[in-house]
C-alpha cells in the first residue's frame, strides 16, 4: 500500500523530534549545525571554516554547559507550571472568570504594568550600555582590529568572537600586564609575522614572546621586556649625577625603557614644548621638573600662572618672575615680545657662525611657563575687552605677543612651556601656532587628543593610569617615559643651587663682558636679566614655607611680636625701586605703610604688612623721600590682590 503524504509528514516529524531530543540531551546545537570547535567537555575558541552568518555565544559553550542550562530551564518551567495549574487551580479559575466578566481593571493594570516594564527595560538597557561603554570602546579600538589583522595569518574565520582566543587585558600597557593569544594547533603560520602584527596593532615596544607549541593548548604570551622605572625621584641612586651632567639646553624629563635618558634639546630639537593632560595628570610636576633645571643653569623663568598656586616652589627664587594677576600676565607677554624683537635685531647684526658658536650673545635664556592656556587665553581676551579704548585693535595684544614669541624660533633663546587640558587650535590661537611645538608631552590622553596632536605617530600607544608615566613625542616618535618627580622643596633647592646662587645669570656674564657686535655693548632693558644684579639666594628653605606667608596675608592673622615703626627703612627686596607716578590717580599716591593700611588696605593688619615687608620677596619696593620710605598705593593694592594663599591640594604625581 502506497504511503500517503500525511504518513510521510508524520514520519518526518517523529524523526525530527527524535533528533531534537538527542541533540538536546547531547548538548549539541538544536539546528544540528556545528559552527565552532567546541566539544562536549571543552569550550570553543574559533569558528569552523565555511560557516556563514552570525555565530551566537552559545555556540562557543561546551556541550555539558548547554545541557545543564537546558535541564535547569525545563525544571524551572515545569515547577512553575505545576504550582500554577494544580495548587492554585481554584484561584486561577476565579481570576479568569473575574477578568472575563469585568475586563476594564485588568486592561488598566496591564497597561500600567506594560509601561512599567518598558521603562524598566529602557533604564536597564541604558545602565548596561553605560557600564560596558569602556569595554566596548576597548574592543572596538584594540581587540577587533587585532583580530582582523591576525585572522588570515592564523587561518581563523573572521566570524570568530575575538574574545575567545585573544586574551588582552584592558591594562595591557602596564609594566606587569600579560597578553595571551591562543594559536591553532597545526602551527602552520609564520610566527615572526604574527609577532610583528601584534606589536604593530597594540603599539608595543620592548616586549618578549613566549611560544607554547607542544600539546593541545598552543598559545603565545606577550610581556614587556624592558619598562621605564615605576618611580623616579631625586633621591634615587645616580639621579643627581644625571641632572648635573645634562646639557644646559636639554633638561631631563625622565627615564625611558632600560633607564634611557629622555630629554628635549630646545636648541636642536624644539624651541617650545606642549604638555597636554587632564586634571590630575601631573602637568605642574612636569613643568616644575623642567623649569628648575633651566633656572639652575642660569636661565630666567617667567611663570604665568593664572591659578596662582601651581608653582609655590618658585616664589622668591632668584631668576624667577612670578605673574599671577591677569594684568601682569598681559604686560609680561607684551614685554617678552618686545625683548624678542630686540634680540632678533641683535642677531641680525651678528655673523651666523658667531651666533651659532656663542648663542648667549643675544641674551640669557628666557623660559616662559604658561599654565592652563585654555583658561588664560580666555581671561586675556576678556581683560583686553575691558581695558580696550577707541581705536585699539580688537585682538588682544598679549595673544598676538604670544603668537609672535612662538614664531621667533630658537635663535632668540625664548622658549615657551605651554600646558593645556585640551590643546585645541582655538585654545592656543590657531593651528599654525600649535605647529611650533615640535615636542609634545601627552599624559592620560584620549584617542581623540592623540589624533589631534600627534596624528603622524601610529599606532596609538595605549594610555596608562600609572602615576608619572607619559609619552614624549618628538621627531615623529613616541617614547614612554617615567617623569622625574621633584617635590616643591627639591625643585626649589635645585634651582637655588645653580648659577643664580653664585651671583651670575648665565654664560653671558662669564665671558668677560664680550661685546655683542662690533662697536656695540650688550643692550640692557627691563627684560634683559643678564644685566640686572641679583641678590644672594637664601641659605636654606624657610622652615615656615607657604603656610606662614598665607597667614601673614590673611584677613585675621595671628598675633605677631612688636614690629618696628611703619616708616623705618625696610630691608632690601628683590624688586627694583619704582619711580613715583604723576599725581592725579589715587593709586599713584605715595604714602607710608601705616597710612596705606588705614586708608587703602583695611582688610590687612599693619603687623601683617610689616611681616610681609620683611619676609615676602614680592612686596613692593619703597620710594625713598629723604629719610622716609614710602610706598605707591597702586603697588600695594596689586600686591594685596596677588598675595599667595595656601594650596588645598597637590599636583604631585605621587
Amino acid at each position: 500500500m502506497a504511503q500517503t503524504k500525511f504518513d510521510k509528514q508524520v514520519e518526518e516529524t517523529a524523526e525530527s523530534l527524535m533528533f531534537g531530543i538527542g541533540r538536546f540531551l547531547a548538548g549539541r546545537p538544536m539546528d544540528g549545525e556545528r559552527k565552532t570547535d567546541a566539544t562536549f567537555w571543552r569550550s570553543g575558541t574559533r569558528v569552523l571554516p565555511k560557516v556563514e552568518g552570525r555565530v551566537s555565544r552559545s555556540s562557543y559553550r561546551a556541550g555539558w554547559k548547554r545541557l545543564t542550562f537546558r535541564i535547569g530551564g525545563l525544571a524551572a518551567t515545569g515547577t512553575g507550571g505545576y504550582y500554577a495549574l494544580w495548587e492554585k487551580q481554584d484561584a486561577t479559575v476565579a481570576a479568569v472568570t473575574d477578568v472575563w466578566e469585568n475586563p476594564d481593571p485588568a486592561l488598566a493594570a496591564a497597561q500600567t504594568g506594560g509601561i512599567g516594564l518598558v521603562s524598566a527595560a529602557a533604564l536597564g538597557s541604558a545602565a548596561y550600555r553605560l557600564a560596558t561603554r569602556k569595554r566596548r570602546e576597548f574592543m572596538r579600538e584594540w581587540v577587533i582590529p587585532l583580530h582582523e589583522a591576525l585572522a588570515m595569518p592564523l587561518d581563523v574565520s573572521e566570524l570568530t568572537d575575538p574574545r575567545r582566543y585573544l586574551h588582552v587585558p584592558r591594562n595591557f600597557s602596564d609594566d606587569d600586564a600579560e597578553i595571551r593569544i591562543d594559536t591553532p594547533g597545526h602551527l602552520r603560520f609564520n610566527e615572526d609575522l604574527v609577532a610583528d602584527l601584534i606589536k604593530k596593532k597594540l603599539a608595543l615596544e620592548n616586549v618578549s614572546f613566549t611560544w607554547q607549541r607542544a600539546g593541545r593548548n598552543t598559545h603565545v604570551v606577550v610581556k614587556k621586556r624592558k619598562a621605564p622605572p615605576k618611580k623616579l625621584g631625586l633621591s634615587d641612586p645616580g639621579v643627581r649625577e644625571i641632572l648635573a651632567k645634562m646639557p644646559e639646553s636639554a633638561p631631563l624629563i625622565g627615564l625611558g625603557a632600560g633607564k634611557k635618558k629622555v630629554s628635549v634639546d630646545l636648541d636642536a630639537d624644539s624651541p617650545h614644548v606642549l604638555i597636554s593632560a587632564g586634571t590630575g595628570g601631573g602637568k605642574s610636576t612636569i613643568l616644575r621638573t623642567i623649569c628648575c633645571q633651566f633656572v639652575h643653569n642660569g636661565a630666567h623663568a617667567f611663570v604665568l600662572d593664572f591659578k596662582r598656586i601651581s608653582h609655590s616652589w618658585a616664589r622668591g627664587v632668584p631668576g624667577v618672575t612670578y605673574c599671577r594677576d591677569i594684568a601682569e600676565i598681559h604686560d609680561a607677554l607684551i614685554g617678552l615680545a618686545q625683548e624678542g624683537r630686540r634680540r632678533l635685531a641683535l642677531a641680525e647684526q651678528l655673523a651666523d657662525d658667531v651666533l651659532e658658536r656663542e648663542p648667549w650673545r643675544v641674551g640669557p635664556r628666557l623660559v616662559i611657563l604658561l599654565e592652563e592656556v585654555n583658561a588664560t587665553m580666555a581671561q586675556l581676551k576678556r581683560y583686553w575687552a575691558k581695558i580696550r579704548e577707541t581705536g585699539d585693535p580688537k585682538t588682544s595684544p598679549a595673544v598676538d605677543a604670544l603668537a609672535e614669541i612662538l614664531f621667533m624660533g630658537r635663535q632668540v633663546r625664548l622658549h615657551v612651556l605651554l600646558v593645556a587640558q585640551s590643546a585645541t587650535a582655538r585654545a592656543i590661537g590657531g593651528p599654525e601656532m600649535r605647529e611650533n611645538f615640535a615636542t609634545r608631552i601627552l599624559v592620560r590622553y584620549t584617542l581623540n587628543a592623540w589624533r589631534m596632536l600627534v596624528p603622524e605617530v601610529s599606532p596609538i600607544p595605549m594610555p596608562t593610569e600609572h602615576p608619572g608615566r607619559v609619552q614624549v613625542v618628538t621627531r615623529g616618535r613616541a617614547q614612554e617615559t617615567q617623569v622625574l618627580n621633584l617635590s616643591n622643596a627639591e625643585a626649589r633647592e635645585w634651582a637655588m643651587s645653580g648659577v643664580h646662587a653664585k651671583g651670575t645669570t648665565g654664560p653671558a656674564l662669564q665671558k668677560a663682558g664680550a661685546p655683542t657686535a662690533p662697536g656695540a655693548d650688550v643692550p640692557t632693558d627691563a627684560w634683559s636679566t643678564g644685566a640686572q644684579p641679583l641678590p644672594p639666594a637664601p641659605a636654606a628653605e624657610p622652615a615656615t614655607g607657604l603656610d606662614v606667608l598665607a597667614d601673614a596675608r590673611s584677613l585675621n592673622p595671628p598675633a605677631a611680636p612688636a614690629a618696628p615703626a611703619a616708616d623705618t627703612p625696610p630691608p632690601p627686596t628683590n624688586s627694583a625701586p619704582a619711580a613715583p607716578a604723576p599725581a592725579g590717580d589715587p593709586d599713584d599716591a605715595v604714602v607710608g605703610l601705616r597710612k596705606a593700611q588705614q586708608d587703602h588696605l583695611p582688610q590687612i593688619t599693619l603687623a601683617a604688612l610689616q611681616r610681609a615687608r620683611a619676609d615676602d620677596p614680592d612686596f613692593p619696593a619703597p620710594v625713598q623721600r629723604g629719610n622716609t620710605y614710602l610706598y605707591r598705593v597702586g603697588d600695594l593694592k596689586r600686591w594685596a590682590r596677588n598675595r599667595p594663599r595656601a594650596a588645598t591640594g597637590t599636583t604631585d604625581l605621587d
